[in-house]
């Protein structure tokens, strides 16, 4: 082989194995490795977050109910496990409910939930992960996020919705639910995910969500900062219900510890968290 032909094979080799990488290109591999990434910008960056959101209930008719809540995440060192901690501050028939998560990889995630107004702490069966939560349009899943490998991936094109460039992604899930398959536009440069419709089992548009407001946010760690969906919507197409929450101030890596996210806190939340 002459040396003019072994420089052109060897280029030719790593460019194939650039593009093999590339979540650009097609294939559910490349796909799973997109959406991981989307998933820990959107549900996982800092080391821990605290927020405080405002959960508007919206009809049809424009009728609205409010909820304000504070939400604590936890990042396991090191890993992908997560553990959420929510507390309902308004209004008076929902204040003091909590609701906490225990999420793990590629495996049921453990849920609690506690009422106030029967003092009562109930486990959240995984039969439950696709019910409403909190009387949202949310799922109890859309909260703490899906686990990638419980659908196939396809990377189905590249797009622009408004003015940011995106990949579209189709996932569909292993086993039947309440939908047949979700398309996401993930945003390119900072691979949140901009948009998503799902489609019910007559393969019909049933629900739409949308980030609404993105901001930066300061890491908190002099690392930089952070994107955040500060509003998002998830619309009802069927019902024409829709909920929005607005993400009135978000802190990451503000020190939270692992013993605030115990069975022991549902009924008496940590006050020095909550306020």
């Amino acid at each position: 082989m002459n040396t003019r032909l072994a420089i052109i094979l060897g280029l030719s080799l790593i460019a194939t194995a650039a593009w093999a990488q590339s979540p650009t290109s097609s294939g559910a591999t490349n796909a799973e490795v997109l959406l991981a990434k989307s998933h820990q910008t959107f549900y996982a960056a800092g080391a821990d977050m605290k927020a405080d959101v405002v959960m508007e209930l919206i009809t049809g008719d424009g009728k609205q109910r409010t909820r304000a809540l504070t939400m604590l995440r936890l990042n396991a060192p090191g890993g992908s496990e997560q553990k959420y901690f929510l507390y309902f501050r308004e209004p008076s028939d929902v204040r003091r409910m909590t609701f906490l998560v225990w999420k793990y990889p590629e495996k049921e995630d453990n849920r609690w939930i506690y009422i106030p107004a029967v003092d009562l702490v109930r486990r959240v069966a995984a039969s439950d992960n696709r019910s409403s939560f909190a009387g949202s349009d949310f799922t109890y899943e859309d909260i703490s996020g899906r686990d990638i490998s419980a659908d196939t991936h396809t990377l189905l094109r590249e797009e622009k919705l408004g003015n940011n460039d995106c990949y579209v992604v189709q996932s569909t899930p292993k086993e039947t639910l309440d939908y047949v398959r979700r398309i996401a536009w993930i945003d390119k440069t900072t691979y949140l995910p901009l948009k998503e419709e799902y489609y019910d089992l007559q393969n019909e548009l049933a629900r739409v969500f949308t980030a609404d407001k993105i901001e930066n946010v300061s890491s908190g760690d002099g690392s930089g900062v952070i994107p955040m969906v500060m509003k998002r919507t998830m619309l009802n197409v069927k019902s024409g219900h829709r909920t929005e929450v607005t993400f009135k101030s978000v802190s990451f890596n503000v020190g939270l510890t692992d013993d605030i996210f115990t069975e022991r806190y549902l009924r008496q939340a940590p006050a020095k968290w909550i306020q």
